[in-house]
């Protein structure tokens, strides 16, 4: 996973990765400037600055090989040896902004990549089994690296041949289903025979039952057509896109918040930031052979259907009444050509979920909601148990550019604490999961709602003492009970946020084992201002490095561990690697001196307590059962990753795999009826002055009814309560 994050103004995860082209010019004197220039700034600029010795240059060429490679479909163990005379020589090459170890890559990938297509093309005129007497390794990490020639294409045939009966099964899957519907319609007409023995080669609706010949036939020409598009697409790879993989390459062994933006790549950096998004709603970038989201936007078309997730990769593309586009190996600016698309049209995607599971999902597309990107709050009651709550949705940190004549978000969370003040409320639920960060001035701000002035977070530049950033504004807006709910998405200025709170024992924090982790600030450099001149071989580019850590105000980081929260509720993703943990090369963790802080507004008592009442309604709630129970299968099923390639017990694997996801396919499905959540009066013009805004709201409302999250954190602030009532600012809420 690539995360593109901004700091001074963003703290924020996961960006669409966009290629480019240059002017004709010298390339080799251009590349050359460019690594001169890159090694430069890191050396001057980066927090934690690399020695470019025999040990970085030993790191380089094995990342290197593994980032062009990673599939190792290319490159044998021959291969490899051939260019161990440059293991060592790397980091002289950098200092002498020489190329030639780039340069023999190349050479080796271009050979490889002619090897494979022949492979390819042998294999696929062959006649393919569905009765393979062995299996295939699908993580590149699990993979050896073939020994040479035969090997690799040995490698080949069983990357054909599981693609052919893959497909195979899923066409044997569909002509189920058609047969199924086929005798539902007779026994629906009154028929009651069975007429499922001579279904072979007639149409049902618009497709057609097909004979077991048929479907041999049909998968070997899509996996044909596949693997065709496939090859033509990576023969026009560009040497630009290699060498951007080169100095990204160096620059994630450095952190990996680290790396070289192409000028179009930071042009569409800026625009992003800037809110203007279209199509479904999702950022992606590269995930190995397939498209991977790393950023659902608020209010566009993929949040509001719930069904793409943050980490799903991208299969296929069809558009409506058109044929599937693979997109195995595709680059993300050639997919999103196929997945953006006009208001109102339908775009299907072919979908594989953390667990290896694949679905297909339609979207259909549209203009991305503004609004709904920003603060906005209702009232939430559990009768007789817990009343009048306020509770906040922030998505992210914004501020004030990201909208002409708009406010920042720690204004707008002023404005919604202000509003439910009005309406009496008891208590805050500010709901801060799945929001990547943003702002640092909006976050320290925010941080001041609560408090009445005091550090909110450390900050330390490279070889520095670390500075701290205060509020400075003793005014209060909300001074009465505060929960905060976090995922493992929650990063960056949310880090911050929860953090403070937690060290100033203002608010209660619940949620995942930890959030993400992100502990790291960053800032672009345009590298054409470094280079004088030399004007046409600009635009050069820029590099985001990054500069800077923030610290809690007790000393501690929010590097790797995150922030644990108080209280944890089960996770279907708690038994997997989430989060900056699950990078390499990322910055260690560390602490510094603690800076004095305090607090006289509302401290938490009893926290031992609020755990154990909350642990004791999580284990006598079935569905948080479900939750731990799909959690050990998702993990379960990411760490298998060796699969038979023979066609009835790959088709025995996926339908086990189907009958344990249909367990859980209504998990967090079912409204809470007796959760009552109403619009703030003062929202309600608003939201009537337009149709589209009623049904907005009305979806978003219905969506927190089906979640058990929010439902226990309401338990968990009614406790809150109950424990600290005798704060004079407390207002009871408990029914008597």
């Amino acid at each position: 996973m690539k995360l593109r994050s901004s700091i001074l103004i963003f703290f924020a995860i996961g960006l669409l990765y966009i290629g480019t082209t240059y002017p004709h010019v010298d390339e080799a004197e251009r590349e050359s400037m460019i690594l001169h220039t890159f090694f430069s700034i890191l050396d001057e600029v980066h927090f934690n600055p690399q020695q470019i010795n025999d040990e970085f240059s030993k790191e380089s060429f094995t990342e290197f090989l593994g980032y062009i490679d990673h599939g190792k479909r290319f490159l044998t163990q021959e291969d490899v040896s051939a260019l161990q005379s440059y293991e060592l020589l790397i980091d002289d090459q950098i200092k002498a902004r020489s190329l030639d170890f780039f340069d023999a890559t190349m050479t080796k990938l271009d050979a490889g990549f002619q090897k494979a297509e022949t492979y390819y093309n042998e294999i696929i005129a062959e006649d393919l089994p569905i009765d393979y007497t062995t299996s295939i390794q699908l993580d590149g990490d699990k993979k050896e690296r073939a020994k040479d020639d035969a090997e690799l294409k040995e490698y080949w045939r069983k990357s054909i041949i599981y693609d052919y009966i893959s497909d195979v099964y899923e066409l044997q899957e569909n002509n189920e289903d058609l047969i199924k519907a086929q005798k539902d319609n007779e026994n629906k007409d009154g028929e009651e025979e069975d007429n499922t023995e001579d279904v072979d080669g007639v149409d049902d609706g618009d497709e057609k039952i097909l004979t077991q010949e048929d479907i041999y036939t049909k998968a070997k020409e899509d996996v044909s057509e596949r693997w065709g598009d496939w090859f033509e697409r990576m023969g026009k790879l560009r040497r630009s896109d290699r060498f951007e993989s080169y100095l990204n390459t160096f620059a994630h062994l450095f952190d990996p918040h680290s790396e070289f933006y192409n000028p179009k790549e930071k042009q569409d950096f800026d625009i992003n930031m800037g809110g203007k998004l279209e199509g479904i709603g999702a950022r992606l970038s590269p995930g190995g052979d397939y498209i991977k989201v790393v950023d659902i936007i608020p209010g566009g078309p993929a949040w509001k259907g719930k069904e793409l997730e943050v980490d799903d990769k991208i299969m296929e593309v069809t558009q409506a009444g058109g044929e599937p586009l693979d997109l195995f190996g595709w680059r993300v600016d050639d997919a999103v050509v196929h997945i953006r698309g006009k208001k109102g049209t339908v775009v299907s995607l072919k979908i594989k979920k953390k667990d290896n599971s694949v679905t297909t999902i339609s979207i259909e597309r549209d203009e991305v909601i503004i609004d709904e990107s920003f603060a906005r709050s209702v009232i939430m009651d559990i009768p007789g148990e817990v009343e009048n709550v306020g509770y906040i949705k922030l998505p992210k940190f914004y501020s004030s550019f990201e909208r002409k004549g708009g406010n920042s978000c720690a204004e707008d969370i002023k404005v919604e604490l202000e509003k439910l003040k009005a309406q009496n409320v008891s208590g805050i639920v500010l709901d801060l999961r799945y929001n990547g960060g943003g702002s640092l001035n909006d976050v320290v701000n925010m941080s001041g709602l609560f408090i009445e002035e005091g550090p909110i977070v450390q900050v330390k530049p490279r070889g520095k003492r670390p500075f701290v950033y205060n509020d400075k504004d003793a005014g209060i807006t909300w001074d009465g009970p505060l929960v905060v709910m976090v995922n493992s998405y929650s990063a960056s200025a949310s880090e911050i946020l929860v953090a403070a709170l937690q060290d100033y024992n203002r608010a209660v924090i619940v949620g995942s084992t930890s959030t993400f982790g992100k502990g790291t600030v960053q800032r672009f450099f345009d590298l054409d201002r470094a280079v004088s001149g030399k004007s046409e071989y600009k635009p050069l580019g820029a590099i985001k490095l990054t500069m800077q850590k923030f610290f809690r105000v007790n000393g501690g980081s929010t590097q790797l561990k995150g922030v644990v929260p108080d209280i944890i509720f089960p996770d279907r993703f708690s038994h997997i690697e989430a989060g900056e943990k699950e990078y390499e090369h990322a910055m260690e963790w560390s602490e510094i001196e603690p800076v004095t802080y305090a607090q006289n507004v509302y401290h938490i008592k009893n926290m031992d307590e609020l755990k154990k009442s909350s642990e004791t309604r999580i284990a006598a709630n079935p569905q948080f059962d479900l939750i731990k129970d799909n959690a050990i299968r998702i993990k379960r099923e990411k760490d298998m990753s060796e699969y038979p390639l023979n066609v009835e017990d790959f088709s025995a694997l996926m339908k086990k795999r189907k009958v344990e996801l249909e367990k859980y396919k209504d998990l967090m499905s079912d409204s809470l009826e007796y959760l009552k959540i109403k619009n703030i009066e003062a929202d309600l013009e608003y939201i009537s002055e337009d149709e589209s805004r009623v049904a907005r709201n009305e979806d978003w409302i219905k969506g927190l009814h089906k979640d058990i999250y929010i439902e226990e954190t309401l338990y968990v602030l009614r406790d809150m309560i109950s424990t600290n009532s005798d704060q004079t600012m407390v207002k009871e809420i408990i029914k008597k």
